[in-house]
């Protein structure tokens, strides 16, 4: 696999240093998890039979020797690190997320086994590092589908590659001789997931931590099984895994509910040391063009960065559009058939809903352009009637003001606008997807309409009619406005 070239000429110029430690060696190691894994898997390959794998790195480079490990480094292909696919990058952030969870979490714990729960939850995922040096794709592919859109990973993954993702690693750490804490880890996953689901279902309960105990001293065998060392490289993984869809999803939720029954901790307590060893973590590793969960730390709790491709809004049906053309013949009628203002935006408020607008905001200016105000609105909760808005806070809202004209909003221009809209309107309007019109009467815009098709895509027939309606609108605007002349 490829190797970072600023990393391997630290680690190359390390190695004929003869006042470098082992330890140091290890630690500059570690920059390149790439190089890690290539020196762990060489010490165990050339070790004899009865020799239990290296756990750490400081061990597999005493195995291998200092001249063996230069040679060894000399045959891995140092790159730029911008030249490694972007798929493989990101994974080892991944992993480099876990250590650093895992030694915040548990090193301290386990002092006497910290460098096997460090090197050992920096290589949990590198069965997969070559895989994506090779085929980069399949990791986009694998986090849209599986973390993304919920598909079933099994699923996804037999489609991509013919055989489930975690016999894979299991097999492959098997073959690689890595460290028996690894191994352990996908056997679970993989093959005996009974203890892990009881598991789960008891650190449901945090909120009582008495009675997860006396749950766990009823039953033995999965109490002894929760305490061993070797979860903690599943734990630290589970959690930056996790963390990569979103803090608040429920994935994530079980991983730190069962982190905080190993460590007998509560899971608000818990949470603020995963997120300060997470922040941690992309001080140390983050990148520009890779994603860290850190950065979702400031987002809202629910929100995730991976979310299914949103579906188009449906078509209105046949019955919707017979409506819709009965309304939009009352607003071209003339004379106007309205009486007063009222009539008439309620008219407009039904053809806009009947056309597909799903949530719809019609708001009258005032003569001075200093206030906007809800005449009608369809689809809403009862917080829009009579809500007003400042124009003058908003300078989307004085564009509109200014002349007639449509802003259509999605994600390619939603964070460049949301900043410019009010507070009040986002809030009665979540969603990536929004249009605002003015419509104008004798140059002068006199109405405001706010739609959306409940935050999904615009459906094209739904965005033709909303175009025709507006247009309808503005007419009706016009023969309201002079008549008895």
């Amino acid at each position: 696999m490829p190797v970072p070239a600023a990393a391997h000429e630290k680690v190359r110029r390390a190695l004929g240093d003869n006042r470098r430690s082992l330890r140091d060696i290890a630690d500059l190691t570690q920059e390149s998890p790439a190089l890690a894994l290539s020196l762990l898997r060489e010490a165990n390959a050339t070790s004899n039979m009865l020799s239990s794998p290296a756990e750490s790195l400081e061990v597999a480079l005493t195995r291998l020797g200092l001249k063996r490990a230069e040679t060894l480094l000399n045959r891995l292909p140092a790159v730029p690190e911008e030249e490694i696919p972007q798929a493989l990058r990101q994974l080892l952030l991944i992993s480099q997320h876990a250590t650093q969870q895992a030694n915040g979490l548990f090193a301290a714990r386990l002092a006497r086994l910290w460098q096997e729960v460090h090197w050992c939850s920096l290589l949990f995922l590198s069965p997969l590092w070559p895989l994506l040096a090779s085929h980069p794709e399949l990791f986009a592919n694998w986090e849209k589908r599986v973390l993304g859109a919920g598909e079933p990973a099994l699923k996804v993954e037999r489609e991509l590659l013919g055989v489930p993702l975690l016999q894979l690693c299991q097999r492959l750490a098997e073959h690689w001789k890595l460290p028996d804490w690894i191994i352990q880890g996908y056997r679970l996953l993989s093959d005996d997931r009974r203890l892990l689901v009881k598991a789960l279902h008891i650190a449901r309960d945090n909120e009582h931590p008495l009675q997860q105990q006396q749950q766990l001293d009823a039953n033995p065998i999965l109490g002894r099984w929760l305490t061993q060392p070797g979860n903690t490289v599943l734990l630290a993984n589970g959690l930056a895994i996790s963390a990569h869809v979103g803090w608040g999803d429920d994935h994530s939720l079980r991983w730190q509910r069962l982190t905080g029954l190993f460590l007998k901790t509560p899971l608000d307590e818990l949470q603020q040391q995963v997120h300060q060893h997470a922040a941690q973590s992309g001080r140390l590793h983050a990148r520009g063009d890779l994603w860290h969960p850190a950065e979702a730390l400031l987002w809202p709790w629910h929100q995730q960065r991976l979310r299914p491709e949103p579906v188009a809004a449906p078509t209105p049906n046949a019955a919707a559009l017979d409506d819709w053309r009965r309304h939009c013949g009352e607003l071209l009628r003339e004379p106007s058939p309205f009486a007063n203002v009222v009539q008439l935006s309620a008219c407009a408020r039904d053809a806009l809903h009947s056309g597909g607008m799903s949530r719809v905001l019609v708001l009258l200016a005032d003569r001075n352009h200093s206030r906007l105000m809800v005449q009608q609105q369809a689809g809403m909760p009862k917080e829009a009637n009579g809500l007003q808005l400042d124009p003058g806070q908003s300078q989307v809202l004085r564009r509109l003001l200014s002349q007639a004209g449509q802003l259509r909003l999605g994600p390619d221009n939603m964070a460049q606008f949301s900043a410019l809209l009010p507070g009040q309107l986002k809030g009665l309007l979540p969603g990536n997807y929004l249009l605002l019109r003015s419509l104008a009467v004798n140059g002068r815009v006199a109405m405001l309409v706010v739609a959306d098709q409940d935050g999904a895509p615009f459906s094209e027939l739904g965005l033709r009619a909303f175009a025709k309606t507006a247009q309808c609108i503005e007419r009706a605007l016009a023969a309201f406005a002079s008549r008895g002349r």
